[in-house]
């Protein structure tokens, strides 16, 4: 690193303890998967210096804590090896833990570590919320278990989430005020790994709004852009406060609220969640989107209980398309790779939507090597004034916007406004001038959301587009997005539902036609009584295609099966679960299986407790009943239709190879002969 700079010295200064050096976080970050607060909690602790040689020592030490403390996860068996060698060992590593209902404890698991029945005491899950939802990074302790008689060999002797353990806001609020903005905002842009004299002030800007859901309860934005752009590096990387999650996650029970464990979802213990790769959330239950749309809206919804909660909602994701095409064109908007479940509804509640594609590509060009804040020290500030500090007050008392502003274009301005006064402003002055700008960005980024709703609604719901504030000198100024100010299709979009010479077509008639085409949609897709007979040697046959069509609007499955024994036979049985949960209405699944002398029952009702926790995430519950003296194979659905399959669920071949095609995709492998006849209970199959 070169010689010390303004700010390097200003922030040593003003923040003694609380800085690093961030070039040092590059050099151990390259081969490792450890988050970015965590490796600088680290480097907190052995290098928080500016003398070289103190810094080379603590870099040395670093480097013999992460290859001692920190386990891959092809190293799970050696790792298991030590602590049963050592008698203990610590580990620093994400901690999870479950409460199993059957056995009525809970157990823990490290990520890379390899055991799911790790004993954990209470103390530590009852001080820790999200060690329950979602985990924490920490530095764990692991025991070796000598008692052969208990059914775990280790136990969690003592764990330490890795974050501050104390923070002062006054302090740093007060230490704030020895900077002029524009260097905070350059101390922030260092602490997220940046180097701001390589970005301009607009994009700068755009980062900081990244930043807003940490900040800012009930904040829900969208950014979508090209890859390789840091979108989801703040939420996985960044906060221990932030939780990041793939869309085939985004079920009302992970999200909101498990009605089987009676337990708030991730909403409830972290300040932002956030969605990567948004354009593949895959809903299967409507109700989740709903549900969304409330909380969404005012931070509450009710699933029985009503429940109130903080959580941001962030939507991050790629756009593959031109964005100078699609806002010239009169077919495509600028929120073309988000799936159909998300509506208009959900959109016009996003407070911003950030040009991605305005960011610069993740490169070592853009990397700052001089020192910013730890990262660890900089979430805490955040979640500090995300729980305790309200701005809101504030900016409605100065802010002026335009007759075009309506109610959530409104609320959404003002939430990214007070959002930059708490992450640029934490001491609570900010000048007029600085004030503007931030209002101006706001209404910029709503525009952009109202924009994109406008193109796609056929009337004029959002048609008052042309957002403005009043300036302190009392101008009206109205706000526009750089890259659709001067494209037409976007200003004045044309409208879908007008026929030939422009005359609307007669809504009562419209409605009547669409209703007339459901009905009929409806008729020709109703499932009708089948009876066939699957070959030996046939393929495509899996259990969606054959109980799909019939679990339509069925709540409650019942399975009769009694060769559920052997290790292919549930995941068979796993396979005919996750059917059932891709109908989106199963909320119950009964089985009814059997047993001989040589089945292993610990086993089988291990693997069917372990699903039996799984389908818990998704509000599904199963029933496990065991019958020795039961025969019969059958399925039976509370929407009337029965489905019997001669063999059962195991009418598959065993595969030659488990490489060869159809060993994982049932529809490609090859069956036993069988029979199925599927029938209304009403009225059973002719012989």
């Amino acid at each position: 690193m070169t010689a010390l700079d303004a700010l390097d010295r200003q922030l040593i200064a003003a923040f003694d303890g609380k800085v690093v050096r961030k070039d040092l976080l590059h050099r151990i970050k390259k081969g490792t998967n450890v988050p970015t607060f965590v490796l600088e909690f680290l480097l907190a602790r052995f290098c928080a210096s500016d003398n070289q040689a103190e810094i080379d020592v603590g870099m040395e030490a670093v480097l013999a804590t992460l290859q001692d403390n920190y386990v891959r996860p092809d190293e799970a068996n050696a790792a298991q090896s030590k602590v049963a060698t050592k008698g203990k060992h610590q580990f620093i590593d994400k901690v999870h833990v479950r409460f199993v209902e059957k056995e009525k404890r809970h157990w823990a698991s490290l990520e890379n570590f390899n055991s799911q029945r790790i004993a954990v005491g209470e103390k530590f899950y009852r001080d820790n919320d999200r060690l329950l939802e979602g985990g924490i990074w920490a530095e764990v302790t692991l025991a070796h278990n000598e008692i052969e008689e208990d059914p775990y060999a280790f136990y969690i002797e003592e764990l330490r989430p890795i974050q501050l353990s104390r923070f002062d806001f006054e302090q740093y609020a007060q230490a704030r005020k020895s900077f002029t903005r524009d260097e905070w905002l350059d101390a922030i842009m260092r602490s997220v790994g940046l180097e701001p004299s390589k970005l301009s002030k607009r994009v700068k800007l755009h980062y900081i709004a990244r930043l807003a859901p940490l900040v800012e309860p009930n904040y829900n934005y969208i950014e979508l852009g090209p890859r390789g752009t840091g979108k989801s590096y703040f939420f996985s990387e960044f906060s221990p406060y932030a939780t990041l999650i793939s869309g085939g996650q985004a079920t009302k029970a992970t999200l909101f609220y498990n009605n089987a464990r009676r337990k708030v979802g991730l909403v409830g213990y972290w300040d932002t969640v956030a969605f990567d790769e948004v354009g593949g959330i895959k809903v299967r239950d409507p109700d989740t989107i709903q549900i969304m749309k409330d909380f969404m809206a005012n931070g509450r919804f009710s699933r029985g209980v009503e429940v109130i909660a903080d959580a941001s909602l962030s939507f991050v994701g790629n756009i593959d398309l031109s964005v100078n095409q699609v806002v010239n064109s009169t077919e495509y908007d600028l929120f073309q790779p988000l799936p159909p479940e998300l509506d208009l509804a959900v959109m016009d509640r996003f407070a911003a939507y950030i040009p991605g594609w305005e960011m610069p590509k993740n490169s070592s060009e853009f990397l700052t090597s001089r020192y910013g804040f730890i990262t660890d020290y900089l979430a805490e500030a955040f979640h500090f004034q995300f729980k305790h500090t309200n701005r809101y007050e504030e900016v409605s008392r100065r802010i002026k916007l335009g007759k075009a502003v309506e109610g959530r274009d409104e609320k959404g301005i003002k939430k990214t406004v007070a959002a930059f006064l708490k992450i640029l402003h934490p001491d609570g002055g900010s000048s007029d001038e600085e004030f503007e700008e931030y209002v101006a960005y706001a209404v910029e980024c709503r525009r952009r959301v109202k924009e994109q709703m406008n193109k796609r609604k056929p009337d004029d719901e959002f048609a008052l587009i042309n957002l403005s504030y009043v300036a302190v000198s009392g101008t009206e100024v109205v706000v526009y997005c750089p890259e659709s100010k001067d494209a037409l299709a976007t200003q004045e979009p044309a409208r879908s539902g007008i026929d030939e010479i422009g005359a609307v077509k007669n809504p009562s008639e419209q409605h009547t036609a669409e209703v007339q085409a459901a009905e009929t949609a409806l008729v020709t897709d109703t499932p009708q009584e089948k009876h066939f007979t699957i070959l030996y040697g046939d393929t495509g046959h899996s259990y969606e295609t054959i109980l799909g069509p019939y679990l339509r609007g069925a709540k409650e499955v019942t399975i009769e099966d009694p060769y559920l024994r052997q290790q292919h036979q549930i995941q068979n049985f796993v396979r005919f679960c996750e059917t059932c949960i891709k109908s989106g209405t199963v909320k119950t699944i009964n089985l009814v299986s059997s047993y001989n002398d040589k089945t292993e029952l610990a086993d089988m009702s291990e693997k069917l407790e372990d699903l039996k926790q799984s389908l818990l995430e998704s509000d599904v519950i199963l029933n496990i009943k065991l019958n020795p003296n039961m025969h019969d194979r059958e399925i039976r659905l509370d929407n009337g239709w029965v489905i019997k399959i001669g063999r059962g669920l195991d009418f598959y071949q065993r595969p030659g190879s488990w490489f060869e095609v159809g060993a994982n995709d049932l529809s490609l492998r090859k069956c036993l002969e069988t029979k199925v006849d599927i029938f209304r209970a009403a009225s059973p199959p002719m012989a």
